[in-house]
């Protein structure tokens, strides 16, 4: 695993300031205006002149700054790599900050000083800031979204609702519910609303954690905005509901959204399918499957195993072995978990006779039993004392003891 940190890196900037010390510990995203530390501050003191108050105002020196480049021979190896691998192509502004970035270290320096140094010595454009963040999203820079937060305070950057989104959807994907919501404030504190990509990247993300009131209102919310509603706000509201154990509501959703011609995705298809099948109702998944494919998606091998499993939980058994024949019809191979099904239907109804026929027919179509359905079948025949069908029909298994 590569490094981005190194304690033993250069100091990044020299700093000296008279009259006042302060702490240039990071500000949070949440206090917008306190990140830029290097515009003067003024600072209203209040001092007691016997029985008279007076005010006197104090003016920090602004810092002076050297931007000093990194010594090679002090940093790691990983870090060099990092290093080598920028593109041949980056202009030498952003490969100076891409350097610093790849080797930071917050003991020895503060990120927004780094930052501001930066922009006051290279004096860069969007195009650089875009440079920047765009190199540390590839390789997955840990302060990449608080360089992107940097950014949309500064002038250079030139920020639009696009630079927000682009934060706010990295955000909901790692499920960083507060963080994603702080951005949304700066965001509506700069005059900017929410649109589509936006609401729907809240839909998710709320959908994901398990917020499902929030997911709703949202959902609700950009209906009520005439927003267009796309397969991914869709899906991601069907998977709230899902979460929240509300089936109907989310295949009353996927109703709406076929009578528009919209289509979730095959693992929204598949989630509800999972949901209606662990639960058994093979009503209800017997009409997602149908759903499945008026959606344009070939069932797989998981798929049918999801609606046989539905069948063989509730207890019809001839309806599993009607799904199971239609899907070796269909040309699709049953995984070991269908299997294993399909020998429980069996092992219930005591046919003994009928489940040699049904290895023997699947051997004859090169189909091997793997370890679950293996485990149970020799688990069953032990039961029954039939020791000598036991090694018949498993001596080409050599990993069961029999």
């Amino acid at each position: 695993m590569l490094a981005f940190s190194n304690h033993n890196c250069t100091l990044i900037c020299k700093i000296q300031v008279s009259h006042c010390s302060h702490s240039w510990k990071q500000s949070s995203f949440t206090k917008l205006t306190n990140l830029n530390l290097l515009k003067p501050q003024i600072f209203r003191l209040v001092c007691a002149v016997g029985d008279l108050g007076q005010m006197q105002k104090v003016e920090d020196e602004k810092p002076r700054i050297r931007w000093a480049e990194i010594n090679l021979d002090e940093i790691n190896d990983a870090q060099r790599i990092h290093i080598s691998r920028l593109p041949k192509n980056m202009t030498n502004r952003c490969r100076a900050l891409m350097k610093q970035l790849i080797c930071f270290s917050p003991e020895k320096t503060n990120l927004s000083i780094l930052l501001a140094a930066w922009v006051r010595s290279m004096k860069p454009v969007r195009a650089d800031w875009l440079v920047v963040l765009k190199e540390m999203g590839n390789m997955n820079h840990p302060l990449r979204f608080e360089v992107a937060e940097f950014a949309l305070l500064e002038e250079s950057f030139e920020p639009n609702i696009r630079d927000y989104t682009k934060i706010i959807h990295g955000y909901a994907k790692q499920s960083r519910l507060q963080d994603a919501e702080n951005t949304l404030q700066a965001m509506r504190n700069e005059g900017l609303e929410c649109d589509q990509v936006i609401l729907t990247s809240l839909i998710h993300m709320y959908s994901k954690s398990g917020k499902f009131n929030l997911a709703k209102d949202t959902f609700e919310k950009m209906k009520l905005l005439s927003l267009p509603l796309d397969n991914r706000a869709y899906g991601s509201m069907v998977m709230a509901y899902i979460r929240a154990g509300m089936l109907k509501e989310g295949a009353i959703l996927l109703k709406e959204m076929e009578s528009q011609q919209v289509y979730a995705k095959s693992e929204v298809y598949k989630a509800m399918l999972r949901a209606y099948s662990m639960s058994g109702d093979s009503v209800g998944s017997q009409r997602i499957f149908d759903a499945i494919q008026i959606a344009g998606i070939i069932p797989d091998d998981k798929i049918c195993t999801l609606l046989i499993n539905a069948y063989v939980t509730s207890g019809q058994n001839r309806e599993a072995c009607v799904a199971f024949e239609n899907m070796r019809r269909a040309g699709i191979r049953p995984n070991d978990k269908c299997v294993a099904l399909m020998l429980d239907v069996y092992e219930k109804e005591k046919k003994l006779k009928e489940v040699l026929d049904f290895l023997m027919d699947l051997e004859s179509d090169g189909i091997m039993i793997g370890k679950e359905a293996s485990e149970k079948l020799a688990r069953w025949f032990r039961e029954l004392g039939v020791v000598e069908e036991v090694e018949l029909v498993l001596r080409d298994y050599g990993s069961i003891e029999v």
